[in-house]
């Protein structure tokens, strides 16, 4: 395993690092546009109001279950509506996923140099896996991943640390040594509970409030950033 040098930039992270934890919208993904598209078919379905991508991308994050509720909530819908908002979402979601997405710039170079570094790789989503699993593969990363974990994998979501502590055993390695990686609140909440350092990019969603006010160890433009940051270039 490959010991990293000094890093000026970051703080609170291990020489020797093991693994990382991906998070997968709004860190290597940009999957607004299949939100978009998904929650609006279902909203024309119930005969409610259109939502625009930025009110969308501030709800984004905490898992499906939550985002149509928040969606339901701002248009003025109650929970009764919910049984057939969420069978609508999923036919749609399922329909066109990753039509309206895109991978952001240096993901697919820096989780590769990640991997060279030595480190194993876990996506962990608050996505449902049955949408995780063929994104990953429609966008050409499921290959640099050993394991994936969707939002329905365990018991409880991000921001609770149960999923990143879950995914360590999996792995057989410690959260110190385990290099959290997301764009939001909800992942440096989930990685600091856990026990692992967590660096954020700095495109992400994060529920429209700025990402370097989140308490984190540090922040990248680019994942493709990431490697040489690490090793102190």
């Amino acid at each position: 395993m490959r010991s990293f040098g000094p890093r000026p930039t970051m703080q609170h992270i291990p020489h020797d690092l093991h693994a990382a934890i991906v998070d997968l919208d709004g860190t290597m993904v940009d999957t607004l546009g299949d939100f978009e598209f998904a929650l609006n078919r279902m909203l024309e379905e119930l005969e409610l109001p259109a939502m625009h991508a930025a009110a969308i991308a501030r709800l984004v994050g905490k898992g499906s279950e939550h985002l149509i509720r928040s969606v339901l909530a701002q248009a003025g819908a109650g929970e009764r509506s919910f049984g057939a908002a969420w069978e609508s979402y999923q036919r749609h979601y399922l329909a066109i996923n990753g039509r309206h997405s895109v991978v952001y710039p240096g993901v697919d170079g820096g989780l590769a140099a990640l991997r060279g570094a030595g480190l194993r790789l876990v996506c962990l989503t608050n996505k449902p896996t049955a949408f995780a699993r063929p994104l990953l593969e429609a966008k050409g990363l499921s290959h640099h991943f050993e394991l994936v974990f969707g939002g329905d994998a365990f018991e409880r979501k991000k921001p609770d640390p149960l999923p990143l502590v879950k995914a360590c055993e999996a792995l057989g390695v410690a959260p110190s040594r385990t290099l959290a990686i997301g764009d939001s609140s909800n992942d440096a909440q989930a990685a600091r509970a856990a026990g692992c350092p967590v660096v954020l990019v700095t495109y992400g969603y994060n529920h429209g409030e700025p990402v370097r006010d989140v308490p984190a160890d540090g922040f990248v433009d680019s994942l493709a950033d990431l490697p040489r940051w690490l090793a102190g270039a």
